[in-house]
Formats: structure tokens, C-alpha cells, sequence
């Protein structure tokens, strides 16, 4: 084992750990409300963190920001809920998580891979369990009675760019079509997509982060529309349309107060617009759609195309591309042949969409 960090919120806890993974010089135990200096240059960090609160999270946030670079390995011990656990976790950037309570011979097995150079982390493979971490942070997202917390969905925008990043866009729609409710099932394709299309058009961390994010919020709006209107397994109604129709700006209203930058409001309520001004709510055209709404509404666009639905059968993959091409000025048109990559790529192995 290299040199290892261990965070931790309680020492006599923290000691009998360093204990059971056999002690030495390796193992660096640090406080995390002492006043001593966290070490750097280490190989591996492990924070054993008995309550995640608020505080905590900010404390890690800068402890990692010192002992951890880029490449260096982080394993979450998770006391209590796992599932909450494992969201605040990715949040902070963590390679493994893994319940606190772990057998020590599990524990260090986990951590000599974690240690080895070419280990590869077992999320980077487990596409159904990023999936279903997605499912859980969208459905705390995705609530009527309040907008949802920050921290909440940029832990879910964390875990959909994880997902993408290690694996093939096409694999996590295929596991994102199983899930049952149609508006998780969407956003979560939506935010796929758009993950996928930051990747293809070379964005920096950053910048995908808040495209990926603004993909995941898009319909935060239909959390207040009425689920026989969202479920109803048939064309809506004029009517119904008209409710439907209000979600943009519902969403909108939802998230305005809640701390979110203006790019994020701007996708939320506008993603329904179109450069040649017949889009709702507003009837934006050409310059007035930031460049962050283009890039989701084709997200958007070509995921409602390829899903099923009880009224519709999916799309195939070239022939929703195909409908993008010619929706003609109502998108912007190099962006749709950027997209083109992301396309290709859930597309199956065998086939190709036309140039």
C-alpha cells in the first residue's frame, strides 16, 4: 500500500481502522475539525466520516482539494444510509464507495485495487448501478412541493457524466428505457445525451457539468402537472396540451429562487423554444436561445424521437436524426451536425447514420 490518508470525523474510530488495515507509516490518519495541515503527495484517500452534514461536505471539499489530485484514488466509507450515502459521496468526486461496516478483509482488498496503477474502479463498470444512483438522485430531485437542492442535482449530473465518461452512450439509454416512470426515463436520456454531446464537441469539466445539469432540470416543471396528463397512454388533448405546455415556465418559477445559475433557468424554460420564433413560452428567436438551450433541445428532441411510449413506437436512431436535419431553421444547424457524433454512438455497432 503507498501512502494513504485517512479523513476522519472521530480519531478513536479513526485509529482502530489504521489498526485493522495493519497500521504503519503508510496509513495517515487526519482530522477533519482538527487545526493540523492535511498531508499531500499521497497515493490514496479514504474518508471514514460518521455524519455527512453540510459542514462535513465543506470540510472534505477542501481537504481534497490538498491531499487529492486528479488521478489519485478517493474511497468513501458510508456510515448509516447508503443510498444517501453514495450521492453525497459521488458529489465529492469519490472513485468507490463502499458501506463502513465492510469486512476488513473486503476493505482491503477494495483498497489494494484502488492502489494498484492499473486497477480500473468497479463503477467504471457497473453501468446499471450508476443508472439506478441517477434514479434515486432524479427522484429526490424531481418533487412537486419544493425545488430541489442544489447539491442534490449536481451529485446526479456527477453520476450521469461518470456513467457516460466510462461507458457507451447507447448502453445507458438501453438501461435508462427499462425504468418505469416516463418523465424519470426521459430526463435521464436527456441528460445522457447531453453528457455525451459535451464529450463529442470537447467541453471542459465545467462546462459539461452545467450542460449535463441543465439536461437533468429540463422538466423539472412537469413535477406539478397532473400524472394523468404526464402517464395518459394516448396523444394528448388540445386541452391537455395547453397544461402540458406549461411546464417550461412552471419549472422556471420553481427554480428561480432556489440559487441556480441563469444558464440552467434559461434551459429550463426555453428548451421548448426555436430559432425561428415558434417555440413556446416566449417565442424567442435567433440570438435571444443561448447557445446552452440549442445544444438540450436537440438533446431533447431526439430522445423523445427514440423512446417508446404506450402511443408511439421509438424512432429508429437515423430517422430521428433524420427529422433534426429537417426541422431545417427551427435549430441551429452546426450544432445538429455536431450531434451527428452522439447519434452515431447509440446507433448499434453494425450501423451508421448517413452523413
Amino acid at each position: 500500500m503507498g501512502r494513504t490518508v485517512i479523513l476522519t470525523d472521530d480519531l478513536g474510530r479513526g485509529e482502530r481502522l489504521v489498526r485493522n488495515l495493519g497500521g504503519g507509516p503508510s496509513l495517515v490518519l487526519h482530522d477533519l475539525y482538527g487545526d493540523a495541515e492535511p498531508p499531500g503527495d499521497v497515493e490514496l484517500v479514504i474518508s471514514d466520516v460518521g455524519a455527512l452534514t453540510s459542514d462535513a461536505m465543506l470540510r472534505l471539499r477542501r481537504t481534497l482539494a490538498v491531499t487529492r489530485k486528479s488521478a489519485t484514488p478517493f474511497l468513501a466509507l458510508i456510515h448509516g444510509n447508503l443510498g444517501r450515502g453514495e450521492i453525497q459521496a459521488t458529489a465529492l468526486g469519490a472513485t468507490r464507495v463502499m458501506p463502513a461496516a465492510t469486512a476488513t478483509a473486503m476493505l482491503a482488498k477494495a483498497i489494494a485495487a484502488l492502489s494498484t496503477p492499473l486497477g480500473e474502479p468497479e463503477e467504471s463498470v457497473d453501468l446499471r448501478r450508476c443508472a439506478d444512483e441517477a434514479r434515486s438522485a432524479f427522484a429526490a430531485i424531481f418533487r412537486a412541493d419544493a425545488a430541489p437542492p442544489p447539491e442534490i442535482v449536481d451529485a446526479g449530473t456527477t453520476i450521469v457524466n461518470r456513467a457516460i465518461r466510462e461507458s457507451k452512450v447507447r448502453d445507458w439509454l438501453n438501461v435508462v428505457a427499462g425504468f418505469d416512470d416516463v418523465t424519470h426515463r426521459h430526463c435521464l436520456a436527456v441528460a445522457g445525451l447531453a453528457a455525451a454531446f459535451a464529450r463529442s464537441l470537447g467541453l471542459n469539466d465545467a462546462d459539461a457539468h452545467h450542460l449535463t445539469k441543465g439536461a437533468l432540470l429540463h422538466d423539472i416543471g412537469k413535477a406539478r402537472i397532473p400524472l394523468a396528463i404526464l402517464n395518459k397512454p394516448a396523444p394528448l388533448t388540445p386541452a391537455e396540451r395547453v397544461e402540458m405546455d406549461r411546464h417550461p415556465a412552471i419549472g422556471h418559477a420553481m427554480l428561480l429562487d432556489g440559487g441556480y445559475e441563469a444558464g440552467t433557468l434559461a434551459v429550463v424554460r426555453s428548451h421548448h423554444e426555436y430559432l425561428d420564433g415558434s417555440g413556446y413560452p416566449d417565442g424567442l428567436r435567433g440570438a435571444e436561445i443561448p447557445d446552452l438551450v440549442r445544444l438540450i433541445t436537440i438533446c431533447d428532441i431526439f430522445a423523445a424521437l427514440i423512446e417508446a411510449r404506450p402511443y408511439k413506437a421509438p424512432k429508429p436512431i437515423r430517422e430521428a436524426y433524420a427529422i433534426l436535419e429537417k426541422m431545417g431553421p427551427k435549430l441551429d444547424a452546426d450544432l445538429v451536425r455536431a450531434f451527428r457524433q452522439v447519434a452515431v454512438a447509440c446507433e448499434q455497432p453494425n450501423l451508421r447514420v448517413p452523413a
